[in-house]
């Protein structure tokens, strides 16, 4: 029997911490990206008005359209990276087996056009646990998208999973 770590974390990840990425900049959003996205996201019904009318959205809290939260400008990108060579779920021993432990959203402000969204990402915190995998551990990535003018304009915590 191998004898069980007592901790996953590693020099590494407490040297990353809370050190924020470069940003990525996404091009200026056009009106024309947010209707489309809106057609494509409420095919084949129509989408909210707030989307597409200016006149209508004018008359809203919001004084002129807004995109969908789920809007994302980076969606066609130009340049693509070219994706990471990941390891198994089998992996090479203990933690270094992942799985992917799911995401959750924050809105903070809406899109609009003219914005100009960068998102940048951060190892924010982590959580071990014993289960019957053994020792796992829960590392929480944020990624923040901001406008031009630094307001924060969605958060997304994503959960990794060693084990």
């Amino acid at each position: 029997m191998t004898s069980q770590p007592e901790t996953l974390v590693n020099q590494e990840m407490l040297d990353k911490k809370d050190q924020w990425s470069e940003a990525n900049v996404a091009p200026p959003i056009s009106v024309s990206d947010v209707r489309k996205w809106g057609i494509a996201v409420y095919w084949p019904e129509t989408p909210p008005r707030l989307f597409w009318d200016e006149e209508y959205a004018k008359s809203t809290r919001y004084g002129g359209i807004v995109a969908p939260h789920d809007f994302n400008p980076f969606a066609w990108p130009v340049e693509r990276e070219v994706p990471q060579t990941r390891q198994t779920a089998a992996g090479g021993g203990v933690g270094t087996r992942g799985m992917n432990g799911g995401q959750t959203d924050f809105y903070e402000k809406s899109m609009r056009p003219g914005d100009v969204i960068s998102t940048s990402s951060a190892l924010v915190d982590w959580y071990e646990r014993n289960g019957k995998l053994g020792l796992t551990l829960f590392s929480v990535t944020e990624i923040r998208w901001t406008n031009q003018t630094g307001d924060i304009i969605k958060k997304r915590h994503s959960i990794g999973i060693r084990y």
